[in-house]
């Protein structure tokens, strides 16, 4: 692994130029207040983390206030958690937290709506102030997530370089006979050492057919020689995901492996060719598939092929925007980071993914981990 610092996490000083942008989306879209829920949205503008249940626990932002809504009983906990200065409003049990809500906006105020908020949250809400005064936030709220900070992508950058030096101590521990379910294990404790506190934050390992489910397959499976071996993993620090892919043979590859490969490998740079300041993210998938058909996969979503989007966003959420996917029409910008992965799946013998991510710059795009080098080396 790099031996650059740990960097430092985001600091309350950015949080609060992000609520000072987010309030200024708010004027102009004439909204007077913001609900978040206890989503990732919540951790990026306030620093609060709080996981989803059954009770509304959110910030109300307001043109000049910051909320928390707490249940009463949980007031003392959230005291005690890290998050930006503001009012704890508590609701009690036998209450309606929309009435708590209700009581913080003037009658005619219109609200936006975190878009990650259980749907109970928003049927209550309609209720107590009426539906109409209820706006969907998901624009205002990620189009400012969509733009990552230095600082953000220091800290993703830091992950992925602990991630991936994970998956080079795995294919080393990979060896015939050895268990899908002890490589996982072994991942997970690499993660851990490598000081990624709550371990790997996903982990598929799939031998040989079970490499073309994208998602990987259930029960146990038995690494063999000359099986493909496709581990896909990541981790967490700070709160911002990590996320890498590699596909691969332990032993020399048949040459039909080999071609796949390659293809794929070229598929992968199409992308990050494609990723220039302006370009549509529709373009990027494009690419990909263009390359593919031009070697007889595909087209489109057809097996052998790429039967999903070519990447995603990645963020406090491992899947968000921006999709680089067919018809999506945002435009790349600098601070945007997401993933490069145009799987080829070939039903019943075996599938290929080369994950890295990509970051954009004002000068175009950027590798946060460079490509493998061939399909018996992972690494560049």
């Amino acid at each position: 692994m790099s031996a650059t610092a740990r960097p430092a996490p985001i600091t309350d000083t950015e949080r609060r130029q992000r609520l000072a942008t987010l309030r200024a989306a708010m004027r102009g879209a004439n909204l007077q207040a913001v609900l978040l829920g206890s989503t990732e949205s919540l951790r990026y503008f306030t620093g609060l983390v709080w996981h989803q249940s059954e009770r509304l626990v959110g910030a109300l932002i307001t043109a000049d206030d910051l909320f928390y809504i707490v249940p009463g009983f949980e007031r003392s906990r959230v005291d005690s958690l890290p998050k930006l200065d503001g009012t704890i409003v508590t609701w009690e049990e036998d209450e309606n937290s929309a009435e708590t809500v209700a009581a913080l906006i003037s009658p005619a105020d219109r609200v936006a709506l975190d878009d990650a908020l259980p749907l109970f949250v928003y049927h209550a809400l309609a209720r107590t102030i009426g539906a109409e005064r209820l706006v969907d936030g998901a624009r205002l709220i990620r189009d400012i997530r969509l733009r990552k900070s230095q600082a953000e992508i220091d800290i993703i950058q830091y992950a992925m370089n602990l991630t991936l030096e994970v998956h080079r101590r795995a294919h080393a521990f990979i060896k015939p006979g050895v268990l899908a379910s002890d490589v996982v294990r072994y991942i997970d404790e690499q993660h851990r050492s490598l000081g990624a506190a709550g371990g790997s934050s996903f982990c598929i390992v799939s031998f040989g057919e079970a490499s073309s489910l994208p998602h990987g397959a259930d029960g146990e499976q038995i690494y063999a020689a000359g099986d493909v071996v496709l581990v896909d993993t990541g981790c967490r620090i700070d709160g911002y995901h990590s996320d890498l892919t590699r596909t691969y043979v332990l032993e020399e590859p048949t040459a039909d492996f080999a071609r796949a490969w390659a293809i794929e490998r070229e598929a992968q740079q199409a992308v990050f060719d494609a990723a220039t300041i302006g370009a549509t993210c529709a373009s990027l998938d494009d690419a990909a598939r263009a390359t593919l058909t031009r070697h007889g996969l595909g087209p489109d979503y057809a097996l052998p092929g790429l039967p999903h989007r070519a990447g995603h966003g990645l963020g406090l959420e491992i899947h968000e925007e921006p999709y680089i996917v067919r018809g999506n029409q945002i435009l790349l910008a600098a601070g945007m980071c997401f993933s490069n992965e145009p799987m080829i799946v070939f039903p019943g013998r075996y599938g290929i993914r080369l994950e890295d991510h990509i970051y954009m710059t004002e000068a175009g795009a950027e590798w946060f981990t460079h490509p493998g080098k061939s399909p018996t080396e992972p690494f560049a």
